[in-house]
């Protein structure tokens, strides 16, 4: 039952010289560590292990079958990159890690709201560009600033983020309601999402991508909102229709927008949100989940999955 060989396929996704990988080093006899895994190299390097770690490398039927491991770690949550159908087939166990990134999402989420409600990227340029020290007054009045305390947050994918996101909105003085779960009725304390979208100054998603949330906020979704309303992706790419979003943004229809996860990452070009002509837009590079702290927390849960499947219990298990 026990793991004595095990691969990393990309450590750099995860560590950048600052993780402790002591504990992880304990789990198994022997690691073999790459930086990074390209879909040519990734059958030769997995042959043999008893143990396989993926941030995002994609573990196909094939992958599976000609290696064979007898664990998967999925160093995320998302487990959407291994073929979990053929895992359960081959008979190879399959773990991934929850709530590890809360604080770090949490913290992100308010931090790109907070930008956008203080104008604090304008304010910045505007300084920068010299406008305060040309100012006859004390201060820049220049571009309106708005309290979200009394504000309504709304939340699609109320798991262990939404509701980290839900107990600082509460604190802040926000209003939050639930949207409830796409394809399914509305029950206690959830509402169903286009009755919630009128209502909201922020909307903030956190569900999964799955074929009944793809391209979930698209132009009909958009339109229901507030001219005003501000909408935050720190979930994955692909719940956005992003020429959709793009368009919302440069016509006015709503009012700002923060994405932090894009369909392809790292993105190429053409991606419609990349424009430059999108100003009411913050976009970050799918940092969210990217503090010290919780990039360690990964690890150290990875370890607790792999010492549990080598003392035969479950742990974690998806398959």
């Amino acid at each position: 039952m026990k793991a004595f060989n095990g691969v990393v396929l990309d450590l750099a996704t995860i560590d950048r010289g600052d993780m402790d990988l002591k504990p992880l080093e304990a789990a198994c006899r022997q690691w073999t560590y790459y930086e990074r895994t390209r879909a040519d190299r990734l059958t030769g390097r997995i042959r043999g292990a008893d143990l396989v770690v993926t941030n995002k490398v994609v573990l196909n039927h094939e992958a599976l079958e000609s290696a064979r491991p007898r664990l998967v770690c999925v160093a995320a949550t998302g487990t959407n990159n291994v073929d979990l159908d053929a895992a359960r087939e081959l008979g190879i166990a399959v773990t991934n890690v929850t709530g590890y990134a809360t604080p770090a999402v949490v913290q992100h989420v308010f931090a790109l709201m907070l930008a956008h409600t203080t104008r604090l990227f304008d304010y910045r340029t505007a300084v920068r560009a010299g406008a305060w020290s040309r100012s006859d007054r004390f201060c820049l009045l220049d571009f309106p600033i708005r309290e979200v305390a009394g504000r309504i947050l709304g939340i699609v994918g109320y798991g262990e983020l939404g509701r980290g996101v839900a107990k600082v909105a509460e604190t802040f003085g926000m209003q939050v309601l639930i949207s409830a779960r796409s394809g399914t009725e509305p029950g206690p304390g959830r509402i169903a999402l286009a009755e919630l979208l009128p209502q909201v100054d922020v909307l903030s998603l956190h569900c999964p991508l799955t074929a009944q949330t793809r391209n979930l906020i698209g132009v009909r979704e958009l339109a229901q909102m507030k001219p005003s309303a501000l909408l935050i992706n720190t979930a994955r790419g692909g719940i956005v229709d992003e020429e959709a979003l793009a368009d919302a943004l440069r016509h006015g229809v709503i009012g700002g927008a923060a994405v932090d996860v894009l369909t392809v990452e790292p993105p190429r070009e053409g991606n419609p949100l990349l424009s430059l002509d999108l100003p009411n837009l913050i976009l970050t590079p799918h940092t969210a989940w990217a503090s010290h702290e919780a990039r360690q927390r990964l690890l150290d849960e990875v370890v607790a999955n792999i010492q549990a499947f080598n003392a035969g219990e479950r742990r974690n298990r998806v398959v």
